[in-house]
């Protein structure tokens, strides 16, 4: 799947979708052009359930103290979840998510830092939008045209994750041999549609979110999607995407893996790359760029 000869076929199957051109847009005031830089999401867990050890920050001090560490490490926005995405983690109920979450974004957004608030309740949409969050990293579905209405109202962009089903937390059944990207087109240009139509002006694609829950199977379908990300372009928006797979070949490495994706994020003209890892990423992309 990785090699010279499979990433020549990429380019050759569909070369002529890497330069199509999508938005650049301001995020709180501050302009971003997505191809000639792209933009660095750093992750704050305020959940005790969340996998990544080192993203944890379970009080308001520590985790607005992360918040300025990654900024000056280069994230160009701080993304906020209060709930774990494993189906087999507790779920936490909106006020107790508000409960962590505003603080935190006042803190932060007081600072001059950009933030993105991970949820699917609108009810935890609102408060967020409300503290300053500039970004929604939509991870469900069921209440859509709500939260669109919402974003609209405050001016916020979104992060529209392909959620195969309500949310993210739902376990999800993958095939092998199915191209996804034809899927995804179909999936995101929908729902684009009701954002603009509900007064939605800026956007990420994420194609990643919902994936396989591990293995081969997960790992191929990362590495496929990040190569092909730019085939998604033609949607108009800046991809984002997360970089979560091979955690049974890096083993105690682990905290290498999202270097790793990040190469291939690169190669597939990612705009947004979402990591715990900030200044390992930067540094790829740093790099990436020189040898472009």
């Amino acid at each position: 799947m990785l090699s010279l000869s499979s990433l020549a076929n990429i380019e050759r199957r569909f070369g002529a979708e890497i330069h199509a051109p999508i938005a650049a847009f301001e995020i709180g005031g501050r302009a971003f052009d997505f191809d000639a830089e792209p933009a660095i999401m750093g992750v704050i867990n305020l959940s005790h359930d969340s996998w990544y050890r080192e993203s944890i920050s379970l009080t308001t001090k520590s985790a607005v103290a992360r918040g300025r560490k990654l900024a000056a490490e280069g994230a160009d926005i701080v993304d906020l979840g209060a709930e774990a995405t494993m189906a087999e983690t507790a779920t936490v109920n909106a006020a107790a998510q508000i409960a962590v979450l505003v603080p935190v974004i006042e803190g932060l957004r007081a600072e001059g830092i950009l933030v993105s608030a991970e949820t699917y309740s609108p009810t935890v949409v609102k408060a967020c939008l409300a503290a300053g969050a500039n970004v929604l990293n939509l991870t469900g579905r069921e209440h859509e045209s709500e939260i669109f209405q919402l974003a609209a109202s405050y001016d916020a962009t979104i992060i529209m994750c392909y959620v195969q089903g309500t949310n993210i937390r739902e376990v999800r059944d993958f095939s092998n041999g199915i191209d996804f990207t034809e899927r995804m087109l179909e999936h995101f240009a929908t729902r684009i549609e009701a954002a603009e139509t509900a007064g939605v002006t800026r956007v990420f694609i994420d194609p990643l979110l919902s994936s396989p829950r591990g293995g081969q199977e997960r790992l191929e379908h990362q590495v496929l999607t990040l190569l092909t990300s730019f085939r998604l372009r033609g949607l108009g928006y800046p991809v984002c995407n997360a970089l979560l797979a091979g955690y049974e070949y890096f083993e105690e490495q682990y905290r290498d893996i999202e270097t790793f994706f990040a190469v291939l994020a690169a190669l597939g003209r990612t705009n947004l790359y979402r990591t715990h890892e900030v200044p390992k990423v930067r540094a790829v992309l740093r790099t990436m760029q020189a040898l472009s």
